[in-house]
């Protein structure tokens, strides 16, 4: 279990971010969830994060900004098995 600060920027079709999401919750990890198919406001703030549409993008502790499933650089920074 950790105790870092955990957001994805996903959408409903997305298979990755789907992906994502299954894998915090198989390891504990408590997240917060942005549908930017329907939240235009937060599809904005994720492309002024990450320069691009991609999803998912999944911010740690306001600092590290991952683009799509990198299961091991997200693995790392957790804590949790890659």
């Amino acid at each position: 279990m950790t105790n870092k600060k955990v957001e994805i920027y996903s959408t409903e079709s997305c298979h990755f971010c789907h992906m994502a999401k299954d894998y915090f919750k198989e390891n504990g990890v408590e997240f917060t969830d942005y549908n930017v198919g329907t939240d235009t406001e937060k599809r904005a703030e994720m492309m002024e994060k990450s320069g691009q549409m991609g999803v998912p993008v999944i911010v740690i502790d306001d600092k590290d900004l991952i683009i799509g499933f990198n299961k091991p650089v997200i693995a790392k920074i957790l804590g949790t098995p890659a």
